[in-house]
């Protein structure tokens, strides 16, 4: 079905659940993070947990759920497990959310508005 006057199908109901779904994960800032961090360059668990500030067992847990929904990817490395995100479409929807954001607080004295509720 067309949305009026815009020229775009509406997306099936599936397609618009698993965006949903996608979304959702992303909307842990500690899950986000670790997107934003493999967004850069790929990094093996231990490396995402420092660099995230996270222990490791909970990285682990967010690793395995991010996976599990396709937006994570792994390789086996010898002994490691290497994380990397090879969609570009989720890097490129990551980068700009986290960048527009930060720019929306770095040009008011204000923070950032909480998003909470919705």
């Amino acid at each position: 079905m067309k949305a009026a006057g815009s020229g775009y199908d509406d997306p099936s109901a599936d397609v618009l659940a698993d965006a949903a779904a996608a979304f959702g994960l992303l909307a842990s800032s500690a899950r986000l993070h670790i997107v934003w961090a493999l967004a850069q360059g790929e990094s093996d668990v231990t490396g995402l947990a420092d660099r995230v500030g996270g222990a490791l067992p909970a990285v682990s847990q967010h690793l395995t759920k991010l996976k599990l929904a396709g937006l994570v990817r792994s390789r086996r490395e010898g002994r490691r497990q290497v994380y990397f995100v090879d969609d570009p479409d989720v890097v490129d929807v990551v980068r700009l959310a986290v960048t527009r954001i930060g720019d929306r607080a770095d040009r008011t004295e204000l923070p950032a508005p909480r998003l909470r509720g919705l």
